[in-house]
């Protein structure tokens, strides 16, 4: 059986904000979660508040939210959905100025507070599963265009401490398993300086140029890294400075990492037999 061709074009989520440049279209919208980590990158923060159709903060992710702007009088992060979590890290200031602000939303018009005790799941998969099932967006207005869940892009949950770091890689997994792949809309992680995203098995067209509306600059470094996680693959690529075919990749033994882009490629394809990990640098 012919694998499935898979494209991605990761650069739209970093396009100007629908505040400037009109109403995003339905392939465009994602769903911003916030995780519980100090927000270093600011610049991009804003894009991505700016771009998100909804933003849902994980817990203490809240917290980072309001350090770095509500406690000092800039509302930049304001029109927070909902702050989901076991809240064991949700400081007392923070939720008091959250849950008087405005959700930007006319059926939640502030921002809700919800509190899961499960402790069987982390706060990260209660903010998506929220996400999940209560943002929707459709392509159409009939039977064969239906409402599908938004994809979901994550800020704050890498950089700190090595073990959370790796909880959120397999999120990655856990979010799309290989029964359903990409059924449940796409998950990508953002550090502020990469973006990561899964490549289930098959044929993949990732665009990593593609000039910003208005003429700005690619948003995309050269540094690309394509790692296995959990079992081994053989992968296949074209537009990297040292491609590879039918290369065997696996923890204990080869891994491609600190591989470029070339100056000249549009498109990476990554051809593989198992689910990878895709990181590609965000231009500084």
């Amino acid at each position: 059986m012919e694998s499935v061709m898979t494209y991605w074009d990761p650069a739209r989520i970093l396009g100007r904000s629908a505040e400037h440049d009109g109403p995003r279209s339905d392939s465009d919208k994602f769903a911003l979660v916030v995780l519980n980590q100090p927000l270093h990158h600011l610049k991009i923060t804003r894009v991505l508040w700016d771009n998100a159709h909804v933003r849902v903060a994980a817990d203490g992710g809240a917290n980072a939210l309001y350090e770095a702007a509500g406690k000092h009088g800039d509302l930049s992060f304001d029109g927070l959905a909902a702050i989901v979590g076991d809240l064991d890290s949700l400081t007392t200031e923070t939720q008091s100025y959250y849950e008087s602000r405005s959700a930007k939303s006319a059926s939640n018009p502030l921002t809700q507070v919800i509190h899961e005790p499960d402790q069987e799941s982390t706060d990260f998969f209660k903010a998506v599963a929220y996400v999940r099932k209560h943002y929707h967006h459709s392509s159409g207005n009939d039977d064969a265009n239906p409402c599908r869940p938004l994809d979901i892009v994550a800020i704050g949950g890498l950089g700190g401490r090595v073990d959370q770091g790796l909880s959120q890689l397999h999120h990655l997994y856990l979010f799309q398993p290989p029964k359903r792949e990409y059924a449940d809309g796409r998950v990508y992680l953002f550090s502020g300086e990469s973006l990561t995203f899964l490549l289930h098995p098959g044929e993949h067209r990732i665009r990593v140029r593609s000039p910003l509306q208005g003429g700005e600059k690619d948003v995309f470094g050269k540094h690309v890294g394509i790692v296995p996680i959990g079992t081994t693959s053989r992968i296949t690529t074209r537009g990297l400075e040292w491609d590879v075919t039918d290369w065997e990749t696996r923890f204990g033994g080869r891994i491609s990492t600190s591989n470029h882009v070339l100056p000249e490629t549009e498109v990476v394809e990554v051809q593989t037999t198992k689910e990878v990990l895709f990181t590609i640098a965000l231009k500084q």
